[in-house]
């Protein structure tokens, strides 16, 4: 079968289409055939050592859907032909946390495609755990997409304790974690604000239900307290926003960090944090639970992960290359071989 695999990690073009070997699965796991898989930034941050796999070749992607066609041994209520949506998030199962589905706090916690082999592949395995029903009404592109930025999306709103009749802004509302906190704090009853440098990405999401949006570039702090302020800003750029993004909140207001995308590093006004009473909530990913109740707003129609742009499987390189350009508006997801 074929997988897309990093050898080294100098950018996107790593990325070579290998032969491999077909995975057997063991106790406990299902081998899913992939019809639908999506992309993140993620899978380009790899690809540049961003982290850094710990092993070459290195299979990407943390999200799939696709149709259980093996079972290891002790599986119960997994038949082949079960259509299945793969949860990225990974841990040891068996710590307290695991037992207590604190998933993201087990020493082994870990992403499909950045710690563990991923997506970009034909067949994969993955233990019955990450294995979840798909609906049947859920078209494939959006069921092989939607789980990484969706679940950490939903964690962010919860961490921050987001509630019916606030005030939510969304950074750089474009991307596909930004895309999904917009529609996931509609869905919750937020009033959602948002900001980008296209102006076409600000009209999509007023589209899709935001009140209006502001200029990235500009000072959209500034804008958003003339209009008395955000409750909650979620924000993944990083030092890039993240002034404004302190500048938009209310006295006592909350802003959840889920992401860096435009550096690591930035200085910060204490006094400015402490006398307006501020709240920095870091974030990252899920767990299952999360997963779940992301997938059934979904389902229910009360939020969405709208995929702009499918690539066949093989048009990887160009896939990834598009959505580095920022031109995406939603996800971006391959339709893999039948």
């Amino acid at each position: 079968m074929k997988a897309w695999q990093l050898s080294d990690t100098k950018g996107i073009d790593s990325y070579a289409l290998n032969d491999v070997e077909e995975p057997e699965p063991g106790a406990g796991e299902v081998r899913i055939k992939i019809k639908n898989s999506g992309l993140n930034h993620l899978d380009i941050w790899v690809a540049m050592g961003l982290p850094a796999p710990k092993h070459l070749p290195h299979t990407g992607g943390a999200d799939a859907a696709g149709v259980v066609d093996a079972v290891g041994e002790g599986v119960a209520g997994f038949e082949i032909g079960d259509e299945i949506i793969v949860d990225p998030s990974m841990s040891c199962g068996v710590c307290d946390y695991c037992r207590k589905d604190d998933i993201v706090y087990c020493d082994s916690f870990g992403i499909l495609g950045e710690h563990h082999p991923g997506t970009f592949t034909e067949k994969l395995l993955v233990p019955t755990i990450n294995a979840v029903r798909k609906p049947k009404d859920l078209p494939w592109e959006v069921a092989g997409s939607f789980g990484l930025a969706s679940v950490t999306a939903l964690r962010m709103l919860e961490k921050a304790r987001l509630k019916t009749g606030e005030t939510v802004l969304v950074v750089g509302v474009g991307g596909g974690v930004s895309a999904a906190a917009m529609s996931l704090s509609l869905a919750l009853g937020a009033r959602v604000y948002v900001t980008s440098r296209s102006q076409e990405k600000i009209d999509w999401a007023v589209q899709r239900g935001a009140t209006a949006g502001f200029d990235s570039s500009a000072e959209f702090g500034k804008e958003m307290r003339s209009l008395g302020g955000a409750d909650l800003v979620v924000d993944n750029v990083g030092p890039a926003t993240l002034r404004q993004s302190m500048s938009g909140a209310k006295p006592g207001g909350r802003i959840a960090i889920c992401g860096s995308t435009s550096g690591a590093k930035m200085e910060l006004t204490i006094p400015y944090l402490f006398f307006r009473q501020l709240e920095l909530i870091g974030s990252s990913m899920g767990n299952h639970a999360q997963f779940a109740r992301a997938l059934n707003w979904i389902r229910l129609g009360k939020a969405e992960s709208p995929v702009g742009k499918i690539f066949d499987f093989t048009d990887l390189p160009d896939a990834l290359r598009y959505l580095d350009s920022s031109e995406q508006m939603g996800k971006v997801a391959l339709t893999h071989p039948e």
